[in-house]
C-alpha cells in the first residue's frame, strides 16, 4: 500500500482553511444580528401569592412596583421599534403584531389606573444590561397597538435596545416560487 503524504497534507490545508474561512463572522456582522428581549408586567393590587413580586423601577427616582411574575408581552408580540425625539428628550415606541395588539388591548382596557413594568436584556459591547426600563402608568385603552415609554437609558441604550427588538422582531420572508414550481401549481398564485 502506498500513501502519499503531501497530497493528503494538502488536502487536509485546503479543507481547513475553507472552514476557517466560512466560519469567520465580523464583529459588525455579529452585532447586527444582537437582540434584545422584551417583558412587559402588569401591576398587581395587593396579592400575597407567589404569582407577584415587587420590583424596583428607575435608577435615579426609584419606585416599587408590586407585579405579576408572568409577563403578558415579550419580543415575539414586537412588529416594529423606534425611537421618537432626539438625544436629550426620547422615547421609544413599540408596535406590535396582531397578538399582541389585542392582548395590550385587552390588558389596558381592563386594568386602567395600573402600571406596566418593562424589563430587558440587551447587550453593549461586552456588558449585559438586564434592567427594568419604565413603568408607565395605564390610563386609557390602547387599541392603537403601540406602547411608548420614555426608558431609564441613555440614548446610546436605547438605540442598542430598539435596534436588539427589531432583530428579534424579523420574520424570515417566504422563498419566491420558481418558474418550474408555478408550472407545477397551474401558476395558481
Amino acid at each position: 500500500m502506498v500513501i502519499r503524504p503531501s497530497r493528503f497534507n494538502i488536502y487536509l490545508l485546503l479543507a481547513t482553511a475553507l472552514l476557517t474561512v466560512a466560519g469567520c463572522e465580523t464583529f459588525s456582522s455579529k452585532s447586527k444580528k444582537q437582540i434584545a428581549t422584551l417583558r412587559v408586567h402588569l401591576e398587581s393590587p395587593n396579592d400575597p401569592s407567589d404569582l407577584t413580586e415587587k420590583v424596583s423601577v428607575l435608577r435615579a427616582s426609584p419606585i416599587t412596583v408590586k407585579i405579576e411574575k408572568a409577563p403578558f408581552l415579550n419580543e415575539t408580540h414586537v412588529a416594529l421599534a423606534s425611537i421618537i425625539g432626539n438625544e436629550d428628550e426620547f422615547i421609544v415606541s413599540i408596535q406590535f403584531n396582531q397578538q399582541g395588539q389585542h392582548l395590550l388591548e385587552q390588558y389596558s382596557s381592563t386594568n386602567p389606573q395600573r402600571r406596566f413594568a418593562i424589563r430587558s436584556q440587551f447587550r453593549q459591547g461586552t456588558n449585559v444590561f438586564d434592567r427594568w426600563l419604565a413603568a408607565p402608568l395605564v390610563m386609557r385603552r390602547i387599541s392603537d397597538g403601540v406602547l411608548s415609554f420614555s426608558p431609564d437609558a441613555n440614548r446610546e441604550e436605547a438605540d442598542i435596545f430598539v435596534e436588539g427588538l427589531n432583530n428579534a422582531a424579523e420574520v424570515p420572508k417566504p422563498k419566491k416560487k420558481k418558474a418550474d414550481d408555478k408550472a407545477k401549481d397551474g401558476g395558481a398564485k
